[in-house]
């Protein structure tokens, strides 16, 4: 096998894509203004030439042919890599563990490519690897409107069988503010375009960009705009950035955090507000207060809006708990909490901590930014 020293991989991929082969198609973001991610702000976005992607397909292609090799073990092929085949050889031997039924495009948005040139990877894809069962990608909202339909019926035939979009929010107001660079509108166009191709949709509701003050806009304008999609999944995450970060830039609005309750109202009018869907809801993310919120719509959306009103109508001390619990590990969902041992142990961290009803959001809150800054989770 010839040498490759090109073989790339970017620096995230979403959680329901733990299991997939990641093949970089282009490098970082192509919009890169977007006030809450900084993920790509230090990197400039370029395309990588379509024939490096092919030599990457390649690559893995050929490593995975001698890692079934029953005659070939995978500690004798690490032996004799070169430090340049090192990273094809690893993504070969964890996809091949993994099953092999899903290909990740990265980075932020494959579909901003040349529609001939997403077209040309993807046959090679379906060439080498005929079994792959799915192959997804992210894609900002005004890339997918500016493909025509034709065009991308041509790409889902191709093979690209679900699109990411992190919608965030369908909010004007807020999309304005957190310079997301689209519309409602956009989301809307964008989303119906992929349904309409045959493609699988995820969109990405990201709790907590509207703050206090924009908190119900935010999940009623992303609810009517969810509903007019009917994505095939709605997918939580919550706004998780240090204080030293000017969410609203521009006008006169200054962005203020949100407590735990004045979210879960807000996922809650999201949720209530969503009608004539079929979506597949869920929060599959460790930040999430609410990660038992999975279900699909409409015949488990009472039980999933339940969780949260659950959750409200708790006395303050018992929410407390939960907030502090669930972050700290002890809880995944609300019944966790019928575990006295477990319940102890929170109200243990709360003495420790020094959280107490009064100070409860603003202690919560402190704790999360420290640990921010020192790269631990909370």
């Amino acid at each position: 096998m010839d040498r490759h020293n090109g073989f790339e991989q970017g620096p995230i991929r979403p959680p329901s894509e733990a299991s997939s082969l990641l093949l970089r198609v282009n490098r970082n973001c192509p919009w890169n203004r977007c006030t809450f991610c900084s993920i790509y702000k230090k990197s400039k976005f370029s395309l990588r030439p379509v024939d490096e992607v092919i030599h990457d397909i390649d690559c893995i292609h050929d490593f995975i042919i001698r890692l079934q090799d029953r005659g070939t073990s995978p500690a004798a092929l690490q032996k004799n890599l070169s430090p340049g085949e090192e990273p094809a050889f690893y993504a070969a031997y964890n996809w091949l563990e993994g099953g092999m039924e899903s290909i990740f495009l990265q980075d932020a948005d494959s579909l901003v490519i040349r529609p001939e040139n997403l077209l040309k990877i993807l046959r090679h894809i379906r060439s080498r690897f005929p079994g792959v069962k799915r192959i997804t990608s992210y894609a900002r909202s005004d890339s997918v409107a500016r493909i025509g339909d034709e065009m991308l019926k041509e790409i889902a035939a191709a093979g690209l069988n679900r699109i990411h979009i992190g919608m965030e929010t369908a909010s004007d107001t807020v999309l304005k503010l957190v310079r997301k660079g689209v519309t409602k509108e956009t989301h809307i166009s964008a989303g119906l375009k992929v349904k309409a191709a045959g493609i699988e949709l995820s969109e990405y509701f990201l709790i907590g960009l509207g703050g206090t003050e924009f908190s119900q806009l935010h999940a009623l304008e992303s609810a009517d705009a969810l509903s007019r999609i009917n994505p095939d999944f709605i997918r939580f995450r919550t706004l998780h950035l240090p204080d030293k970060i000017t969410l609203y830039p521009d006008g006169d609005t200054r962005y203020r955090w949100a407590p735990d309750l004045t979210l879960a109202k807000e996922v809650l009018t999201l949720i209530e507000h969503l009608h004539g869907i079929t979506s597949r809801m869920t929060s599959d993310h460790s930040y999430n207060l609410f990660q038992e919120i999975d279900g699909t719509l409409p015949q488990e959306q009472e039980r999933l809006a339940g969780v949260l009103r659950t959750f409200i109508a708790m006395d303050r001390e018992q929410q407390i708990l939960f907030q502090v619990g669930k972050r700290a590990g002890y809880f995944l969902r609300l019944g966790d909490m019928a575990d006295p041992g477990r319940v102890n142990q929170v109200r243990d961290i709360c003495r420790q901590s020094d959280i107490t009803p009064d100070n409860a959001d603003e202690r919560i809150h402190e704790i999360v930014q420290d640990r921010m800054r020192r790269g631990m989770p909370f």
